[in-house]
């Protein structure tokens, strides 16, 4: 017999209203979830990380069933990838008509028309000025790969900086510039010469609020020319500074304005190109295109992937064009530049256009003014911050200590998915909600129901 989760809302009212909230049927995992767990456990990487025993079967919008025919409120969105909700329609359609025309023929090698259509839409909502050129492949990883490839082709140079708490991938070049986790490090070295990691300007870790947060992160951005520079690093021995607008696997932690600014000034002084991995911030999610957008800042190179194709594998390189200067056989990829992902990239765009992004600005802004009240309410609840639908809630012993205690973000993640609700944790201590664009007010209520249960 089917279970509608209720929970009492501060108005009185129930949500426990199965259009809206989560249906269990089974005790978690269920039985069929059970097998294919075992049956991964036994065949499967062991590399993987699981934050819970969720086995899904399908989706239809903000909503995932497993196995077993529970349904569960996806504020997860396979890590910040089904921007439009899961299968819709528009998007399946469009990836069914062009599955039945053409799956195949390589990009790198023939032409398809999908690949310039797409880039002439994404050119128009460049945060930087055209003409833009593009690069496609396969994952976010790929695509700031090519950046990187890109910035060492483009200058003649050889150094990148790059940020603690980033993370840019897993491949060998992308995770030399990550930053995150030691794990994903470990036993991996040497690593790709010639990146230096510096402060990401992480405020509330040092203890700062107010107007400090932006003197921080201008000393952090001033850091690279008032330090790096003079003792260590040639300044026109650099390509390139990456940086995440927004830090995703770091902890969902938004860079000041002013901290961008003035990264942009030190790059157009040192003749430095500056990236900006919007691989989990763009596509829309923070309610204006690109994260960077907010800052009015404009980058010379832009990593996109993850929510671009609703979770079509699709990565992205964007760059001005006189930059992507390198000849035929410097770069290329097989898969990338697929004519179903790109199709499936074209009816993304058309729905974000539409509504996502709007959504995601007004939905965004009304749980973060709701989670915003329980820094008052709850001595555990350290920092809300966000943009859009990128929200990070940080957990911490008190409110005074400040300290990070993972082990109880994680339990309140295994929790919610109990009640029903797929959430992910991000950096040391903090919970990241990034639901689908197309989130209902209603269902971003009951998802912040039952984290608050």
């Amino acid at each position: 017999m089917s279970n509608v989760i209720t929970i009492n809302r501060r108005d009185g009212n129930d949500v426990g209203d199965a259009r809206f909230g989560p249906v269990l049927k089974t005790a978690l995992p269920g039985p069929l979830a059970r097998k294919i767990i075992a049956d991964d456990e036994r065949l499967m990487s062991p590399s993987y990380t699981r934050s819970y025993p969720l086995v899904a079967k399908s989706g239809r919008g903000v909503r995932v069933t497993d196995v077993d025919g529970n349904e569960f409120l996806d504020f997860a969105a396979g890590i910040a990838v089904t921007s439009t909700g899961h299968c819709h329609p528009e998007v399946v359609k469009a990836i069914q008509d062009q599955a039945a025309e053409l799956i195949h023929m390589s990009g790198t090698d023939f032409y398809y028309d999908h690949m310039t259509r797409l880039a002439e839409r994404l050119s128009a909502v460049a945060p930087m000025p055209g003409p833009h050129r593009f690069y496609y492949g396969n994952s976010g990883a790929e695509a700031v790969e090519c950046a990187l490839k890109l910035a060492r082709y483009h200058t003649g140079r050889q150094n990148i900086i790059s940020f603690f708490g980033a993370f840019h991938g897993r491949t060998m070049g992308a995770l030399s510039l990550t930053a995150s986790k030691p794990q994903q490090k470990r036993r991996f070295a040497p690593f790709v010469p010639g990146v230096t990691h510096v402060r990401y300007p992480y405020a509330y870790r040092e203890g700062l609020s107010g107007a400090q947060v932006e003197e921080f992160g201008l000393a952090c951005a001033r850091y690279i020319e008032d330090k790096l520079f003079k003792t260590m690093l040639p300044p026109e021995e650099v390509a390139a500074i990456i940086l995440e607008p927004i830090q995703g696997e770091g902890g969902y932690v938004v860079a000041p304005d002013n901290f961008l600014r003035e990264i942009r000034d030190i790059c157009d002084r040192h003749g430095i190109l500056m990236i900006a991995d919007e691989v989990q911030s763009g596509a829309g999610r923070t309610g204006k295109w690109w994260a960077i957008e907010h800052s009015g800042v404009q980058p010379d190179i832009v990593c996109m992937a993850k929510g671009i194709a609703s979770g079509m594998p699709l990565g992205i390189c964007m760059a001005k064009a006189e930059l992507m200067d390198w000849v035929p056989g410097s770069h290329a990829s097989t898969f990338g530049g697929n004519p179903v992902c790109i199709a499936a990239a074209l009816a993304t765009m058309d729905v974000l256009e539409r509504e996502g992004i709007r959504n995601a600005a007004v939905v965004g802004e009304a749980m973060l003014e709701r989670l915003r009240t329980w820094v008052g309410r709850y001595p555990t609840v350290g920092d809300v911050r966000g943009r859009g639908l990128m929200i990070g809630v940080e957990i911490v012993k008190d409110q005074q200590s400040r300290t990070p205690v993972g082990p109880m973000r994680d339990r309140i993640v295994e929790l919610a998915f109990e009640r029903g609700l797929l959430i992910l944790g991000c950096g040391e201590t903090t919970i990241r909600l990034c639901p689908p664009l197309i989130v209902k007010r209603e269902e971003a209520e009951i998802a912040l129901d039952i984290l608050e249960e």
